[in-house]
């Protein structure tokens, strides 16, 4: 029997899930409040803090690191790569801590798996983030040295398409998707065929704000801001992916509770909310264009398809391209758990970034 710990640091929170073999015996989110994530000053600091958070739940469900046989986290940020299983390498965390292809709570996670490594099991992660199958076109900038670059919930948007297509007894390489994650971060990706062809940069890049970031904003008037001396670099960072969003306009991370808000009459919460939605079905609209209209179904997922007022605001807008399917929460612990069985049986590649 093999003995799994998957986890998944998200910008407000810690997901756990402990598998043997393909069972999950336990899983849990550890929320992180604006209050205790506002004592660090970058993500990197927040190492300890998260480390210990997760010993202490595994201590108190009488699990041990030295116990397990693998421990695996949704991957950081490195040079662009092919999906699939893969050892945490030293490559890895170098090129994922200098932060040149992004940089996102769950670079912290690669830290604390390999250090996890040290008393037994093997450190992997699937699927990161930079997986890479956009097309050409989807590339261009508008600045020739500045490439746009796959960055965003890959794990996530693939397990969600792909357990769509086996719910509808049809070949996921045969569907065209747009699949909608709208967690702590949303991202919109265009799915053809089984490729992840185009998607806004969901980590500081482009497309809508979500629930602490900005994503999109007027280039000029950031550039501005970039030099008018209130900023220094760090601080800009953790502007615009920590500070911005629901947690810059109404001060509150968690969607449920700006909802809540809005729901009970708090106009500006309300605003905030719509405002949100309407982008994202703006980055919808230009997913389907990128596949000229033939959309078999938009996908949504991630912790905010649990809210039927979302989602419904958000069709409102699309659901004239395709037919809507929600799948709520994410199947990304699922998805590292058991590629990670498969790989520890000798039925999948284990990669390593040299």
């Amino acid at each position: 029997m093999k003995k799994i710990v998957a986890i998944n640091l998200g910008s407000t929170s810690t997901k756990i899930a402990y598998y043997e073999d393909e069972n999950c015996v336990f899983k849990d989110n550890i929320k992180h409040s604006p209050e205790e994530l506002n004592d660090f000053a970058t993500i990197w600091d927040q190492q300890d803090y998260r480390t210990e958070k997760i010993v202490n739940y595994l201590n108190e469900k009488g699990i041990h690191i030295s116990g397990l046989d693998a421990v695996v986290t949704r991957g950081g940020h490195t040079e662009p790569i092919v999906g699939g299983v893969y050892r945490v390498s030293e490559k890895m965390l170098e090129q994922s801590g200098s932060e040149k292809y992004g940089n996102h709570a769950t670079d912290v996670g690669l830290r604390i798996v390999k250090e996890f490594s040290k008393q037994g099991p093997q450190a992997f992660t699937v699927d990161p983030p930079t997986t890479d199958e956009f097309e050409p076109l989807a590339r261009y900038s508008g600045i020739p040295f500045i490439e746009r670059r796959s960055s965003f919930h890959v794990l996530n948007h693939r397990a969600a398409g792909m357990q769509y297509a086996k719910d509808i007894g049809k070949n996921y390489e045969d569907l065209n998707l747009v699949v909608v994650h709208m967690g702590g971060g949303i991202s919109i990706a265009a799915h053809k065929k089984g490729k992840l062809v185009d998607a806004n940069n969901a980590i500081d890049g482009d497309g809508p704000f979500s629930t602490n970031r900005c994503c999109t904003v007027p280039i000029g008037d950031l550039i501005k801001l970039c030099y008018s001396g209130d900023y220094t670099y760090p601080k800009i960072r953790k502007l615009i992916n920590g500070q911005s969003g629901l947690m810059g306009y109404v001060g509150e991370n968690d969607a449920k509770i700006v909802q809540d808000r809005a729901l009970a009459g708090d106009a500006k919460c309300k605003e905030v909310m719509e405002a949100m939605c309407y982008q994202i079905a703006k980055e919808i609209g230009a997913d389907a264009t990128v596949l000229k209209g033939k959309v078999d179904a938009i996908v949504f997922t991630g912790g905010m398809a649990y809210s039927d007022w979302i989602v419904g605001m958000v069709s409102d807008y699309v659901g004239y391209i395709a037919p809507i399917a929600v799948y709520p929460g994410e199947y990304e612990m699922q998805s590292l758990a058991l590629n990670t069985l498969a790989a520890l049986n000798g039925e999948k590649e284990i990669r390593e970034l040299k």
